[in-house]
């Protein structure tokens, strides 16, 4: 539902908003200009003072008035003739005609204050502040929750570059978009009379002076008293009026001062609202601060891109939600699928299992989440396919479906499996939560809670024949995602390491056949083997300004991609794309790495230590199986030692004399690196699950005395594994 409510202003009133925030970004800059183009307000200088400089020069003068540009000027009338200067603040000198704003400054505030339409304009940018002030709150929640929660306010954004640029880019201007659009807002309402104004129901009290001799302008206490900087409007007395005033509006209010003795006779404060309209307009308009200006104007700045990354994005999921075939009415069912999906990937999977069911006989209902009700009961069975958003959350179609169930009465028959990602602290999260709601409810549990990690066809498939068992009959589940388009990558280089051991693992360089893709090392390579329609996912060692394109391919047994790559020879061929993994990547900074990997999950990893030409503190540990066998990249890490690139490298070889795994090299260096992680290291962890586990076991003790545990250096981004 808030992805909806925050898609749904941003898609109707993209064009709209991208006006007012242009020209609102424009119009920042005249605070800027206008203090460069107008001199400073000096403190030392009082009104009295300047009255005096002024008044030397002209026979009559109405008044002196400070604009919200910081210009002084000087409304006077000689021989009749009645004009207007711009003075000095410090000591009155004329500074020739008032210039009021240009044409072009005119045309921009029409423009962003009502779009040439009057009073329905002003509604609307009315409307368009409340729009962008929904925007900007939805906006910055959506982002914390995909960041894993407010904890993780400051992480890397995660996601293809579209994805990464709308979520930084957001991240910079929200604070400056909020406040424009609060005091748009209340400058809207102001104008139509919509707010309380105390002020407009008091009377100013009539004052009259003394009626004696005008005395000169300088010598008035109630003026000397009164600095410039301070001073809004001077208004002087009428030449033919004895018992005129000096009227003198100040940011702390309105007062009034004896032309004869100088003296103060009444003294109105500026009320509250006053101040407040004031503060206001010069938060929105950055009038009286122009770094404030710039600030916002730069905020603003930023909306057209925020508008077409955030269509792009919108489109992208409308359009690659894929359309169901033969999706019955539930009432007709004997099954159905409820979906929960945040980015659609998980309606892709609903729609191969959808068309498995109806090829064997079913009739099968397709819906989202969000859309259980007591039709569903009907059916024979519920199958739910979820995965999790963000810090354990639900996502966008499934955000109501707890409440929805808990209002529900009477069962059914469920199975539960969940998509998300291992290496987060909270995989598959929402999907343990409906597995574990369905069965506080009592309704009958078809299968356990299975898990779906990083989109596995294999998995997924598993999970097909197992349901199929209960069903009592063969399901198959080939689901095959929706592919980038490939580009052709030739191979240059192989070297191969581990056959003495039973292992075999091939180091492999590619050199791109058209135009040079952007990569990083630990972004993923996928594969297309000829014939085949599901790819194989391989991280990347290299990144591009290296020129080529490199992975470690472990050669598996009965494996259709390790063994098409291990049979290439230089100059052949292959179809791969290159897909971002910006979340397995070191943070930017001075602090150390812990770089932990076995076998041929060293390949990004030593691409980091390639790359770490700042030379901060590198520590690798990696584990294989035989130092003179499968010792991967052991010249290269020995020249990167020689360098600096590396730290210190420890090794784990489980068939060498000494034996021992990785995790058993973590626990003996616990002091060591518990110093590098209360220093801010960041660890990276890149190999088998198996693996990976270990090292989470080993860890968890290595950073308990520090008060710390591994899902809290996760959620900060200090703790990021690729395992497989």
């Amino acid at each position: 539902m808030l992805r909806r409510f925050h898609s749904l202003p941003g898609v109707v009133l993209a064009l709209f908003l991208m006006v007012i925030a242009v020209t609102g970004a424009v119009l920042s800059v005249n605070p800027a200009l206008d203090r460069l183009a107008n001199p400073a307000v000096t403190s030392g200088v009082s009104v009295a003072a300047l009255a005096e400089a002024v008044g030397a020069r002209h026979q009559e003068i109405d008044k002196i008035a400070v604009r919200p540009s910081g210009a002084v000027t000087v409304s006077y009338v000689d021989n009749g003739a009645s004009g207007t200067e711009q003075v000095d603040p410090a000591t009155g000198a004329s500074l020739g005609t008032q210039q009021g704003p240009s044409a072009l400054v005119r045309w921009m505030t029409e423009l962003h204050r009502s779009l040439f339409l009057g009073d329905a304009g002003k509604i609307g940018t009315g409307v368009a502040a409340l729009a962008m002030l929904a925007l900007s709150l939805s906006g910055i929640v959506l982002l914390m929750r995909s960041l894993g929660g407010w904890r993780g306010c400051f992480a890397p954004v995660r996601g293809d570059l579209l994805t990464r640029l709308h979520g930084e880019v957001s991240r910079f201007a929200v604070v400056g978009l909020m406040l424009s659009s609060l005091t748009g807002l209340y400058m809207s309402a102001d104008t139509f009379g919509l707010l309380p104004d105390p002020s407009a129901d008091a009377m100013p009290a009539m004052v009259s002076g003394s009626g004696g001799p005008v005395a000169p302008v300088g010598s008035l206490f109630g003026l000397q008293s009164v600095p410039v900087a301070d001073l809004r409007e001077l208004t002087f007395p009428a030449k033919d009026d004895p018992t005129d005033v000096y009227t003198v509006v100040t940011t702390q209010g309105e007062s009034s001062v004896d032309a004869s003795s100088g003296a103060e006779l009444a003294f109105t404060p500026a009320s509250t609202w006053d101040r407040l309209r004031e503060t206001v307009i010069m938060l929105h308009t950055g009038r009286g601060a122009w770094a404030l200006g710039l600030l916002l104007g730069a905020a603003s700045g930023s909306v057209p891109l925020l508008g077409v990354t955030g269509v792009l994005m919108w489109w992208r999921r409308r359009s690659s939600r894929p359309a169901i075939a033969a999706n019955v009415a539930a009432r007709l069912a004997d099954t159905v699928i409820l979906v929960g999906s945040e980015g659609n990937t998980t309606w892709g999977f609903a729609g191969t299992l959808h068309e498995a069911l109806t090829a064997s006989g079913h009739r099968v209902h397709t819906a989202p989440m969000n859309a259980l009700s007591a039709a569903h009961l009907s059916t024979e069975r519920m199958l739910i396919l979820t995965a999790t958003y963000g810090d354990g959350g639900a996502p966008a179609s499934a955000n109501a479906f707890l409440s929805k169930l808990d209002a529900l009465d009477g069962s059914m028959p469920v199975a539960v499996l969940g998509f998300g990602d291992r290496s987060f602290p909270q995989f598959c999260r929402f999907a343990q939560d409906v597995s574990e709601a369905v069965e506080a409810k009592g309704w009958p549990v078809m299968m356990g809670l299975k898990r779906v990690d990083r989109q596995s066809a294999q998995e997924f498939a598993a999970w097909g024949r197992d349901l199929g068992d209960v069903l009592g009959h063969e399901l198959t589940l080939a689901h095959r995602a929706r592919l980038p388009k490939t580009e052709p990558l030739a191979l240059v280089a192989s070297e191969l390491y581990g056959e003495a051991v039973g292992a075999p693992v091939a180091i492999m360089r590619f050199a791109p056949q058209g135009k040079p893709t952007e990569f990083e090392a630990g972004d993923i390579l996928g594969v297309l083997p000829p014939g085949e329609t599901m790819p194989r996912f391989y991280s990347l060692a290299s990144s591009a300004r290296d020129g080529f394109l490199e992975i470690c391919v472990r050669l598996r047994e009965g494996g259709v991609c390790s063994s098409y790559l291990h049979g290439l020879t230089p100059g052949d061929t292959i179809a791969a794309f290159v897909r971002t993994n910006p979340r397995f990547r070191p943070v930017e900074g001075k602090a150390p790495l812990i770089l932990i990997g076995a076998g041929a999950g060293i390949g990004p990893l030593t691409g980091f230590v390639r790359a770490n030409d700042g030379l901060r503190p590198v520590h690798l540990y990696w584990g294989g199986r035989s130092p003179s066998s499968d010792f991967l990249y052991e010249h290269e890490l020995a020249e990167h030692l020689a360098e600096k690139r590396l730290t210190s490298l420890t090794t784990a070889f489980s068939r060498s004399p000494d034996g021992g795994y990785i995790q058993d090299r973590l626990a003996a260096d616990a002091p060591k690196l518990r110093e590098l992680i209360r220093h801010g290291a960041q660890v990276l962890v890149c190999g088998g699950r198996d693996m990976a586990e270990a090292v989470t076991s080993a860890l968890g003790g290595v950073v308990r005395p520090l008060g710390l545990d591994l899902a809290t250096l996760k959620s900060d981004g200090r703790y990021v594994e690729d395992v497989y």
